[in-house]
């Protein structure tokens, strides 16, 4: 894995180069970012957080609304909350340091199991079992797991833990990362190209046939559907908007005020007289807003013209898109 590392390694904008050390600060901030999101979705936004505020000590001094702005459009928000205040903790108690150890990185906000395990492995050279859903799917199809997930998730953490602790004490940041770029680019979920993995050979499920089933996963049942009112408040070329409260969700962010959920949508549309709606799919739901627009001045009112540059969530970005043409 080592030597198909040195010559495959994915090129990202928070690894350091082989003779350089990794800098915790850009290894802490791209794994925050990756949680739930893809490298794809996460480039551009690391890169403009590290251009803004290149050092912890910056971000730390940081107004929380200025995070929050930055990071519209990347979702799951309470990681923006977390960051900022992780990096508060970073600067107050650790004199801008990050701790070396997992014990302590995984007792900061918003680190956890994988996070701390990842941060110590990365960026320090720690040996640490560090597993995503790329290694899950690795393990998963190198053992032929045959127990479903989640309860597959102890079995793949005891082969993780021979390979990561028990069976690997040479350079555990570049193998860490060279089993996530694998899951990434070769053991991938559909089309595996088993043919070009360095460890097929040892691979069960390829030596089966059956690699592409791993890991096993039941069927997933059909997310809720929910659906609200959005109020659009105009006046005098000014959209009244809202700070959403922190607990919830989109909490801390920018949005237009919205209903309770509403629970039968064709009352909506009866009642509204429109079709006029914007969908959009969280984790655990999927969310359907019907804007109606109110001529008056409510709340923070905001000139139409720099709605786009207040950082709406996705959500209420959408929604505007849709909508704004027509006021």
């Amino acid at each position: 894995m080592l030597s198909w590392y040195d010559n495959h390694a994915r090129v990202l904008p928070w690894r350091s180069k082989s003779y350089e050390r990794p800098d915790p600060y850009h290894v802490w901030m791209s794994e925050i970012m990756l949680q739930q999101t893809t490298v794809g979705a996460v480039v551009k936004y690391f890169e403009k957080f590290t251009s803004i505020w290149p050092s912890v000590h910056d971000l730390a001094s940081a107004p929380q609304d200025d995070v929050m702005r930055e990071w519209a459009g990347l979702g799951y928000y309470s990681r923006a909350r977390n960051l900022h205040k992780c990096a508060k903790v970073i600067v107050d108690e650790y004199e801008g340091k990050f701790p070396r150890d997992v014990k302590t990185l995984k007792s900061l906000p918003g680190i956890g199991d994988y996070t701390s395990a990842a941060i110590a492995s990365i960026a320090f050279d720690v040996p640490s079992t560090v597993i995503d859903g790329n290694v899950d799917r690795v393990v998963s199809r190198l053992y032929r797991i045959k127990e479903f997930l989640p309860k597959s998730k102890p079995i793949i953490r005891r082969h993780a833990d021979h390979l990561f602790v028990g069976n690997n004490t040479n350079r555990p940041s570049c193998f860490a990362q060279s089993l996530m770029d694998l899951g990434a680019t070769i053991c991938t979920p559909k089309s595996p190209k088993c043919g070009v993995c360095p460890i097929h050979d040892a691979c069960a499920g390829y030596i089966k046939g059956d690699a592409v089933k791993f890991p096993l996963k039941k069927k997933k049942e059909k997310i809720p559907e929910k659906h609200a009112l959005t109020y659009i408040y105009v006046d005098n070329g000014m959209v009244g908007v809202e700070k959403r409260p922190d607990k919830g969700m989109l909490g801390g962010m920018v949005g237009f005020p919205t209903s309770q959920w509403v629970d039968v949508k064709d009352k909506i549309n009866a009642d509204l007289g429109s079709e006029i709606k914007i969908r959009h799919v969280f984790t655990h739901f999927a969310l359907t807003l019907y804007p109606i627009i109110i001529n008056k001045a409510e709340g923070r009112m905001v000139a139409i013209d720099e709605i786009d540059h207040i950082g709406l969530p996705t959500l209420f970005q959408k929604l505007w898109n849709m909508i704004k043409s027509d006021l």
